[in-house]
């Protein structure tokens, strides 16, 4: 072996087998995960305590932002193909959002002496951050695939350990931005001033690992063979064969497609035009991917799996990111939060699920890799489907625990916990082994695109998981509150009593509901009815993916 060879394998192999450049991507995912769970774990709470959102509302604009995080890898993941390459996207990415964290800050900054002045800023926040995420999301994952050649069996593993990555970092954020910025004093008044620091402390993070992957990358980001792993495109007079061929009448078509899903949407199934938008997004892009001339039979095969594993997904993430809205609140008005003798903050409950991935990563990464040696291992599709299982006896557990639950009755925190344990384990059977299925089965030349695309599976979960939301039932701090105006809230909400126009006045301004949510035509009175939505939508995804994984195998076409 000459020098130039033991150099190279000393840059670009680590001794567990996986490439350097892999840490680089962990340690540079962990800070934005940092950034993205810290400030993610505190919106819900500023937003309703700070800004004096009303709770229902408040769910709408997480999920949207949630969703539309999401849906703007589409951009980031066309312009990196195209344009600037995967390195620049994620430092573009990565400086944007730490702006847009420094904006959150101002907005903390000034609520108390002008509202309106820090929900503008708190918009232009969010607008900021979006844009950032969608250049850094989907151009960090795709380059993970691209460390190691086509077929190698360490994919998983290696997707496996990035997501361990992810989940460091929203441990690290989950604790140190509730720590600072979820504080309540010993008579259970919150600082709503503290909000800020949290969102300052997730902003740093971003920028840290901004730098950190600018001075690495040239070094350790690349391929087995040494060349540097997303690149800047190299542009040549023709268009090259390794490059999407979409007609101009393919892109019209596309377009007119998601305007007019959109107006379906909005006005056949009354979701507002963000949510329209969000959802019309995805099945407009699918049609544009599959109109390029230039896949083949199988490659299109594999797209069209994707698309379907990607509409299951949507459902487990709907039920999933419930944490930093319904379950936030459920943690912060009716649950009892001591622990060992802690009374944690509610922002901080939601942290348990980075505890688990960091403690059950590594084992699952063995345990699939042990089942392939043994021709065991169960194909994607299946995997996801346990996902989605072990989501819906998760939030079970929780559903038969709030049941018999008084009004001024108040929920252990350890049942949460369990709940979040069952939720980690769906989460490592389906999402890392997402990610892993898209570099699998993507052709090169859409990589970063579909990986958008299927963060738009995503996008469109967070959307439905905003609208869930709003399903929560009025919580034992408004029952509360409207027996100290003399009001009988449960009266009003079972129609026994009619609400006086001076109590529906002062109930409208504690932005206390006055009639029950409803799901389809059913009616939600409860807690155990709210949960068992979250139980019986992902458990039917699951039953399903399951009975039609042996026909997305064959048209995966080997690659499990």
């Amino acid at each position: 072996m000459n020098q130039t060879a033991i150099t190279q394998e000393s840059a670009t192999s680590s001794k567990k087998g996986h490439p350097k450049g892999l840490g680089v991507l962990f340690a540079t995912e962990m800070w934005e995960r940092f950034n993205f769970y810290g400030m993610r774990a505190l919106l819900t709470l500023f937003l309703v305590n700070a800004l004096a959102f009303s709770e229902a509302e408040s769910s709408i604009i997480y999920g949207g932002f949630l969703g539309l995080c999401y849906l703007t890898p589409m951009l980031g993941g066309f312009v990196a193909d195209r344009f600037l390459g995967n390195r620049a996207c994620i430092i573009l990415g990565g400086f944007t959002m730490a702006l847009g964290q420094l904006f959150l800050f101002a907005s903390g900054f000034t609520y108390a002496s002008n509202i309106e002045s820090a929900k503008i800023l708190m918009w232009i926040a969010l607008g900021i951050l979006i844009l950032g995420n969608g250049f850094f999301k989907p151009n960090i994952s795709s380059m993970v695939g691209q460390l190691y050649e086509k077929g190698d069996n360490r994919l998983d593993s290696a997707f496996t350990i990035f997501y361990m990555g992810i989940n460091v970092g929203a441990l690290l954020g989950m604790t140190i931005c509730p720590l600072l910025g979820d504080v309540k004093l010993n008579d259970g008044t919150r600082v709503v001033e503290a909000f800020k620091w949290g969102f300052l402390a997730a902003g740093i993070a971003m920028f840290l690992g901004s730098v950190l992957f600018y001075f690495l990358k040239d070094k350790y980001v690349v391929t087995p063979d040494g060349k540097a792993v997303g690149a800047k495109p190299v542009k040549t007079g023709e268009q090259s064969s390794d490059q999407a061929k979409f007609s101009n009448k393919s892109i019209v078509m596309a377009v007119i497609a998601l305007f007019a899903l959109a107006v379906l949407f909005h006005f056949a199934f009354g979701t507002n035009w963000l949510y329209s938008f969000i959802y019309s997004s995805g099945l407009s892009l699918a049609g544009l991917i599959l109109s390029d001339k230039s896949l083949t039979k199988i490659e299109r095969q594999r797209i069209v799996v994707l698309y379907i594993v990607a509409f299951f997904v949507i459902f487990f993430w709907a039920c999933f990111e419930q944490a930093g809205s319904s379950l936030t609140f459920i943690a912060d008005r009716q649950t009892d939060r001591h622990l060992f003798g802690w009374d944690m903050p509610p922002s901080f409950v939601q942290n348990a699920n980075s505890i688990f991935i960091i403690v059950f990563a590594l084992p699952f990464s063995w345990m699939w890799i042990k089942l392939q040696k043994r021709n065991l291992e169960p194909i994607s599709p299946v995997k996801q489907s346990l996902g989605l299982a072990l989501l819906a006896f998760g939030y079970f557990i929780i559903a038969l625990q709030v049941k018999n639950l008084g009004i001024n009755d108040k929920l252990g925190v350890i049942w949460l916990i369990v709940m979040y344990l069952f939720h980690t384990l769906g989460e490592l059977c389906l999402s890392p082994i997402g990610l892993s299925l898209v570099s699998k089965l993507a052709p090169h030349r859409f990589s970063s695109l579909l990986m958008g695309v299927w963060f738009l599976s995503n996008a469109s979960g967070y959307a439905l998981a905003g609208t869930l939301g709003t399903m929560l039932p009025p919580t034992s701090d408004k029952y509360e509150e409207a027996n100290k105006l003399g009001i009988n809230l449960q009266g009003i909400l079972d129609g026994t009593i009619t609400a006086t126009s001076q109590q529906l006045d002062k109930l409208a301004s504690l932005k206390i509901p006055t009639h029950y949510p409803s799901f389809a035509g059913f009616t939600i009175h409860n807690l155990y009815e709210f949960f068992m939505i979250f139980v019986i939508l992902p458990g039917g995804a699951a039953i399903l993916l399951f009975l039609i994984s042996g026909f997305l195998k064959k048209m995966m076409h080997g690659i499990r």
